[in-house]
């Protein structure tokens, strides 16, 4: 399993309120939550995201509430895998329960840039910033949880067994 895309580079402690604000909470449609994805943060994104990128950020990524709102918002939005030195517990259960791949890698989320191409591969780990001719070694994904992200999340994982 691999992604592969442009960077969108964020810091430390991006919560879920600037990664889906709560005003839109009040549809559970991942199109509609995609428009509005990252906007109080970067009103750009929606605008430039394209299907497969590749959100890199700092510690705590998706830290606030429990809503998985957020990484259905970021998947929806075309986002291929989201990168962080951290992510915060529940964002990172909710992200692989409804199939958006995440890795953690310090080394990465400090060095790679905001426009670099970058491919990352979940079997090894292995993140690649093409731009930049650099590896980093992320965590692997488990083979349980790359099946889930394949099933498209783990409804979808449990329904097809």
């Amino acid at each position: 399993m691999q992604a592969e895309g442009k960077v969108f580079k964020y810091g430390d402690n991006v919560d879920t309120d600037v990664i889906i604000p709560a005003r839109y909470l009040n549809s559970s449609d991942p199109a509609e939550l995609a428009q509005h994805c990252m906007e109080d943060i970067d009103k750009e994104f929606v605008k430039k995201v394209q299907k497969g990128d590749i959100i890199v950020a700092d510690k705590n990524f998706g830290c606030g509430s429990s809503r998985e709102h957020a990484p259905i918002a970021i998947k929806a939005a075309g986002v291929s895998c989201v990168i962080a030195a951290t992510f915060a517990r529940i964002f990172y259960r909710n992200a692989i329960n409804i199939g958006l791949p995440i890795i953690e890698c310090p080394e990465a989320a400090e060095d790679i840039e905001a426009g670099d191409d970058v491919k990352v591969d979940f079997d090894t780990g292995i993140i690649t910033d093409v731009t930049k001719g650099r590896q980093y070694r992320g965590q692997a994904f488990p083979p349980f949880m790359q099946k889930i992200i394949t099933a498209g999340g783990l409804v979808n994982y449990i329904n097809e067994q």
